[in-house]
C-alpha cells in the first residue's frame, strides 16, 4: 500500500476521472479504526483499461457506510470525492467540495490516512 499524499489528491483522483461509473465491489471493515474499499476503475494511464485499486483508511473519526448488499446500489455516476482539511481527509461517494458537503453523501469517511494499492482487474 502506498500513502495519498495531499499534494497527489488532484493528479490521482484526474488520473481514474474521479472514479466516475466506477464499479465498488466491496467494503471490508479491518478494526474499529480502519476499513479497506475495493473499486474498478478505468485507468487514463493505462489507456482506459479497467483495474481494481484498493482504498485503506487509518484513523477514522466518522463514517457513514452502506451494507455489503447496498454497495451495488450506489449510484457511481459522480464519482467519488477526496478532500483534505485541517490534517483530514474526507472521502465521499458522490461529487463534494467540501468536507461539510461529504456528510450528505450516502457513504463517507472521515480518517487521517489514506493508503492505496493498484492491481489487476
Amino acid at each position: 500500500m502506498r500513502p495519498l499524499l495531499q499534494k497527489e489528491l488532484s493528479s490521482f483522483l484526474e488520473r481514474f476521472d474521479n472514479f466516475k461509473d466506477a464499479e465498488f465491489r466491496s467494503l471490508d471493515i479491518l478494526s474499529a479504526t480502519s476499513m479497506k474499499l475495493i473499486f474498478a476503475v478505468q485507468d487514463r494511464a493505462r489507456a482506459f483499461d479497467w483495474i481494481t485499486i484498493e482504498l485503506e483508511f487509518s484513523g477514522i473519526t466518522d463514517a457513514r457506510l452502506v451494507g455489503e448488499s447496498q454497495i451495488s446500489l450506489l449510484d457511481m455516476s459522480d464519482g467519488i470525492s477526496i478532500i483534505e482539511d485541517e490534517n483530514k481527509f474526507a472521502f465521499a461517494v458522490s461529487e463534494c467540495y467540501n468536507v461539510s458537503q461529504t456528510k450528505n453523501s450516502s457513504c463517507y469517511v472521515i480518517t487521517q490516512s489514506i493508503k492505496y494499492k493498484e492491481s489487476q482487474f
